[in-house]
């Protein structure tokens, strides 16, 4: 016997116009790309408006031959334009393709091909990045630039729209839509892969899944009197899911634009009351540093999620301590929309030492429900759930990858996605991430985790950055090699930074060596580049790591 409930497709028109009728006066904030001055730098509007500009656009799609299915790529920060592509795109039956600009333009045109994107939205200051991409992309009907037609650039061969004049052409009469809730509506491409990168299709149901279940207390927390600025770009994994839960909830959402530094950040959580946010580790050492140089003080910042590499400890406890700021460490991937786990606190959690709750409040979290977790042996064998056993990490669930983006064959296992990381789980389902599998050091038959090497080494005064690398060893297989930024003005020796590491984890878990650097490399989403720091330095064997 079925019930008898009505049957209605879960679709992301349907977020918009549920803000529209119930936040349709709530800001939304965006720093502009094009040239300004004082309030002129900010654009402000509310759902409303964003809802009339997106049916417009809904509408110039179809006139520049956009049919369901089709995708549209985008080259974009985080700004009220992109957020209207979302929705006009993906509300309309067509697939939305945001392209990470930090790429090298051959990666960038290799993406664009496989994904068969037809149209590209771009914003102002990426023109130069177009210019190289046009003849490489020869596919690509029509190159929009995201501005008006003012400050519209001229880039041969383009056949080059202006977004503003595309919207001034439509009105807003228009019928979002109604279709299976299965179909597409978005599409990534994951990054830090060897060979070329692999295609998540998203579809509407696993996106609003992944909405509701992002907005729940114990994950996200967002309500409607929350102000939030998600410094995660909107093309890395749409933005940890933040555009969609926008209008869900009905907060402020508050825009950075292209400017990420700490000054730029400071301001826009100061003047417009930020109290959520959501990051790389990066991100945050940069502003905690600009706020502490120039005494910042954000009185209405409370919280931030910190996720697309591990958390250090050292840099929670300076949100905490000096800023008054909760940073929760989260975990996920591109293939899980992203959303894996939150580290958010349980009844168990007060009966805790201090020191315990404070290890507790490090791991990467337990998953929503939606999420369904596991770790196995080498043999496939699942581990159990004690906090202690470590295997490699695997997942099932409702946002969860089944198959890349053109792909013949799928990349689970009995159902289940491996992650490629390693992991603990503990009694309460709380996940500890202590490596990933390609950066795990195997030393004399025995595992040493880089994470946990990196985050000692970040809790010392003077450095700012640090990254383990695993070093070929004629005896031992593989040795830990420690690649270290200074805090600026600070000085610090290998053998000072070494003997930091007594008494805090196994001696033969101590790196061999240490080498200092200006700056380390990092990925297009901002994370440290293992890959580029194995080839800069792993087959550089220094001397002590031969004995």
């Amino acid at each position: 016997m079925n019930g008898q409930m009505m049957d209605q497709p879960l679709l992301i028109s349907s977020l918009l116009k549920h803000a529209e009728r119930c936040h349709g006066r709530t800001e939304i904030v965006s720093r502009v790309i094009e040239p300004a001055e004082g309030d002129a730098r900010f654009h402000r509007y509310d759902w409303r408006a964003l809802g009339a500009r997106a049916r417009q656009l809904a509408k110039a799609l179809g006139t520049l031959g956009i049919a369901p299915g089709d995708r549209v790529g985008t080259l974009a920060w985080n700004g009220y334009r992109h957020l209207e592509l979302y929705y006009a795109v993906s509300g309309s039956g067509s697939v939305i393709h945001t392209i990470n600009p930090r790429l090298l333009p051959e990666q960038i045109a290799w993406m664009i091909g496989h994904a068969e994107d037809r149209v590209l939205f771009y914003d102002l200051n990426l023109a130069g990045l177009v210019a190289q991409l046009i003849p490489l992309c020869p596919q690509v009907e029509y190159w929009v630039a995201m501005t008006d037609a003012a400050h519209a650039p001229d880039i041969a061969g383009a056949r080059g729209r202006d977004y503003e004049s595309l919207l001034a052409a439509e009105n807003d009469d228009y019928e979002w839509p109604v279709f299976d809730e299965q179909c597409a509506a978005a599409l990534c491409y994951t990054s830090g892969t060897t060979g070329n990168p692999k295609g998540v299709l998203y579809s509407h149901r696993s996106t609003l899944l992944h909405c509701y279940a992002s907005a729940l207390p114990d994950a996200l927390g967002l309500s409607a009197t929350d102000c939030a600025l998600p410094i995660v770009p909107m093309f890395h994994v749409n933005a940890w899911g933040m555009p969609y839960t926008a209008p869900l909830v009905g907060f402020k959402f508050v825009l950075p634009g292209a400017a990420l530094d700490g000054a730029s950040l400071c301001e826009l959580f100061r003047n417009e009351g930020v109290t959520f946010s959501a990051g790389v580790p990066t991100v945050w050492l940069g502003m905690l540093q600009y706020a502490r140089e120039h005494g910042t003080a954000l009185p209405a910042f409370r919280r931030c999620v910190v996720g697309g590499s591990a958390c250090p400890p050292s840099l929670k406890k300076a949100f905490h301590d000096e800023l008054g700021i909760e940073m929760q460490p989260a975990w996920g991937m591109t293939e899980m929309s992203p959303l894996g786990s939150v580290n958010t606190p349980t009844r168990h959690y007060e009966a805790l030492s201090p020191e315990a709750k404070a290890e507790q409040s490090m791991k990467a979290g337990r998953p929503p429900f939606g999420v369904s977790i596991k770790i196995v042996d080498a043999d496939g064998r699942e581990l159990p759930w004690d906090g202690k056993a470590s295997g490699d990490l695997l997942v099932q669930g409702s946002w969860v990858v089944s198959r890349y983006f053109r792909s013949d064959s799928s990349p689970l296992v009995d159902g289940w996605f491996p992650t490629g990381d390693v992991a603990t789980i503990d009694a309460d389902g709380f996940i500890q991430i202590t490596d990933r599998s390609k950066d795990v050091i195997k030393s004399g038959g025995e595992w040493i985790s880089s994470i946990e090497l990196e985050n000692l080494a970040m809790a010392h005064p003077a450095v700012v950055e640090a990254a383990v690398i695993a070093q070929p060893h004629p005896k031992w297989d593989e040795r830990p090699v420690l690649v270290v930024v200074c805090k600026s003005g600070e000085k610090l020796s290998r053998d000072e930074l070494l003997r930091y590491y007594d008494g805090k984890i196994a001696k033969w878990w101590t790196p061999d060596d240490v080498i200092f650097v200006d700056e380390l490399p990092h990925t297009a989403t901002g994370k440290v580049s293992k890959l580029k720091l194995r080839e800069l330095y792993a087959q550089a064997m220094p001397a002590a790591a031969a004995s």
